[in-house]
């Protein structure tokens, strides 16, 4: 599920109780095995796009992607996925188009899905490695605490402690959860928001530095630079021309 705008809403067990109702953000998703069931009772407006993926697709798909070894997607709950949400807002207007006009463009997308998905979050975990000691709920508390605060100084004990672990068990298990420390996730984070306030005109790029909670000008050029490849200034051009 691709959520297009913030929404709220708990999980339902099988036996008709609900979890904590919690908030999903706009432009994050929620990967779930609908073999182990997924009912949840809304709190809020949904306004989403689901995506049906059936299991022989993400095992063709791993085939000839290159994917590390996955041929399943983890669960995740409220993971925030830039490219996933570029993708849903190419789909929006197809829906608009007659079914044979949009039928051969919807099987490109629905293979960059599946090799997108399972290159950023397969579950490789049945190739021997031990199973992370953060929970899925666990691992969206630190994400939703840091972004929560993503302009703020926010050190790893800082989200420890929101997540009712000690600094070093948490880093542990969130770099073998997500793939990346702390630090790297919150500056991802930080540069995907960057990007948003980059896309308005009135933003200089000073600004954007101290909305998105970088210690200056410097320091945000230079994380830009290092997860995008290049400088700010080149990439908002690019984006308004």
């Amino acid at each position: 599920m691709l959520y297009l705008d913030d929404t709220r809403h708990c999980d339902v067990a099988p036996d008709g109780r609900e979890s904590a109702v919690r908030r999903y953000r706009k432009g994050s998703i929620c990967l779930v095995d609908l073999a182990k069931g997924a009912s949840i009772r809304l709190h809020d407006t949904l306004h989403a796009l689901v995506f049906l993926i059936p299991y022989h697709l993400l095992g063709e798909v791993s085939e000839f992607s290159k994917a590390p070894g996955a041929t399943m997607l983890r669960c995740l709950r409220g993971e925030h996925d830039e490219v996933m949400w570029n993708m849903g807002k190419a789909l929006l207007p197809l829906f608009a188009q007659h079914q044979n006009q949009r039928s051969c463009v919807l099987g490109h997308l629905a293979v960059a899905v599946c090799a997108h998905l399972l290159h950023v979050h397969g579950d490789t975990s049945v190739r021997g490695r031990s199973l992370p000691d953060l929970s899925i709920w666990q691992e969206k508390a630190a994400k939703d605490f840091m972004a929560d605060h993503f302009r703020e100084a926010v050190t790893p004990d800082m989200v420890a402690k929101a997540v009712g672990m000690s600094e070093d068990s948490f880093v542990r298990a969130f770099e073998i959860s997500a793939r990346k420390t702390p630090d790297q996730w919150l500056s991802e984070y930080r540069i995907t928001q960057a990007k948003r306030c980059l896309s308005e005109h009135e933003h200089g790029f000073e600004d954007v530095a101290t909305l998105c909670g970088f210690r200056d000008l410097a320091h945000f050029t230079e994380e830009f630079n290092s997860i995008t490849g290049i400088s700010p200034m080149r990439w908002r051009n690019r984006w308004l021309n």
